[in-house]
């Protein structure tokens, strides 16, 4: 009977998954369509608004729910990102949900596709570091851009637009503080923003010149080993020789 009702519950979280990854597909692609001015009309930001207080709703529940919320609000980083209202574009992090129902049911294991590469992706994203380096990052950018919006009485979009370049240290130009409020704001983006984009850049780099480092090690491993079965084929053919010469 137990194991019954643990079947059913199995199944139900299946249906419930790809009904979240439905939403998450349909939530990023109204999302581009306003993001590039498509006319979605009044019907289309209703799904929208609704949609972003269904994953609201559904993060909340999860995060009450949970026995471990400090290892929850670090591995579900990208949903709390995708229930952020400030720019359509956040709802693109939703996206991460479908990553997140392939792991949970093994789907590349039981298509026979997982791998090496599975692997590495996993060691990028979270051995490294990685998924906190980013997740910080962007806190800080949104945080930043929210503060920045109400002093400076700019909307969220161009006010993300401004910590954006801000941070990664573009600086375009084309918005500046001009409160006192505004410039205490930007000083602390840019001493905070920027120390962690940079760890998060170096992370990157490291993860590849430490792969590309392991590959030539291998390379050179694999190399020695086949000289050295090499040299034991050879030895093995003159013992063979002399072997028959014996014989004879």
């Amino acid at each position: 009977m137990q194991n019954v009702s643990k079947q059913q519950q199995a199944k139900w979280l299946v249906i419930y998954h790809i009904i979240v990854a439905i939403l998450a597909i349909i939530s990023s692609v109204l999302a581009i369509l306003m993001m590039v001015d498509f006319k979605v009309g009044v019907t289309g930001k209703i799904i929208f608004q609704g949609l972003l207080a269904f994953f609201a709703i559904d993060y909340v529940v999860r995060l009450i729910f949970t026995k471990n919320r400090k290892w929850f609000l670090i591995n579900n980083a990208f949903d709390l990102l995708g229930i952020l209202p400030m720019h359509p574009a956040f709802s693109l992090f939703r996206l991460a949900r479908i990553l997140r129902m392939v792991r949970t049911h093994h789907i590349f294991w039981k298509l026979g596709i997982s791998g090496k590469w599975t692997r590495d992706l996993h060691r990028f994203t979270y051995d490294t570091g990685f998924i906190y380096l980013f997740t910080i990052s962007v806190v800080i950018i949104c945080v930043s851009a929210w503060l920045f919006s109400i002093v400076e009485h700019q909307t969220l979009s161009q006010s993300l637009w401004w910590a954006l370049t801000t941070a990664t240290t573009v600086g375009y130009g084309d918005d500046s503080p001009r409160t006192a409020w505004g410039k205490l704001i930007a000083s602390v983006l840019m001493i905070g923003g920027v120390g962690f984009i940079g760890l998060l850049t170096s992370t990157i780099t490291d993860f590849f010149t430490d792969r590309t480092g392991q590959e030539d090690a291998q390379q050179q491993q694999n190399e020695a080993l086949t000289k050295q079965i090499e040299q034991l084929t050879r030895e093995v053919s003159l013992l063979s020789k002399k072997v028959d010469k014996m014989h004879k």
